[in-house]
């Protein structure tokens, strides 16, 4: 029986770390929207190419447009263990088609304080020439402003900056909060405290799958 997870949580919270060790743990999918993206405007898919009109004007990409890529995705063979799903559903409608072409096992809602969540995130560094990425004080580079593993510079991402910081939490606060209601009625919600350490986090998560 696949294990099918949705991961909910304010940026920070370290949902992407927890679904790479499941990954590895239980050899469950890790699957992003934003990776979805970029594959299909890669490759030229039809939706693909939708999606990057779209993102070019600076628009949302709309519902039925992701719930088909999502969808799409759910199919590849890779995911005969299960997955877990970072970044879908953003929306109560997108919740809905969900439950129409994969069957979740359980929701989890990482509780992270905004204080935390900008403690993090403002401490993340990011390596221009590779992409590797590091954090002041929890994975600091062996040479301060030099990534190990290409020797390029560090910076500081544009949406890591305080104010963005504020704005992307805000965002997620208000976009999230009834799905987090509509799970919560469903019974499927499980809450788990993301201000631990990523050993404990993913212990809480273990024991909610099994």
């Amino acid at each position: 029986m696949p294990i099918n997870l949705v991961f909910l949580g304010p940026p920070g919270a370290g949902k992407g770390t927890i679904a790479s060790l499941l990954s590895v743990k239980k050899h469950l999918v890790h699957i992003s929207t934003g990776d979805i993206f970029r594959y299909n405007v890669q490759h030229e898919t039809p939706l693909g190419l939708r999606v990057k009109s779209i993102l070019a004007a600076g628009e949302y990409v709309p519902d039925d447009i992701t719930n088909q890529l999502v969808q799409n995705r759910l199919k590849e063979d890779d995911v005969v263990a299960g997955y877990v799903l970072d970044g879908y559903p953003r929306t109560i409608p997108q919740a809905q088609a969900l439950e129409d072409f994969s069957s979740v096992s359980f929701i989890i809602n990482f509780q992270l304080s905004e204080e935390e969540a900008v403690a993090r995130l403002s401490g993340r560094l990011v390596c221009e020439r590779c992409g590797a990425g590091y954090h002041i004080k929890n994975m600091p580079p062996k040479t301060q402003g030099i990534c190990d593993s290409c020797g390029g510079k560090l910076v500081t991402r544009v949406d890591d900056q305080p104010e963005a910081i504020k704005k992307r939490l805000d965002v997620y606060q208000e976009r999230t909060s009834p799905l987090i209601e509509y799970y919560t009625q469903k019974n499927m919600l499980r809450n788990v405290d993301a201000g631990r350490t990523k050993e404990e986090v993913l212990q809480s998560v273990l024991d909610i799958i099994s």
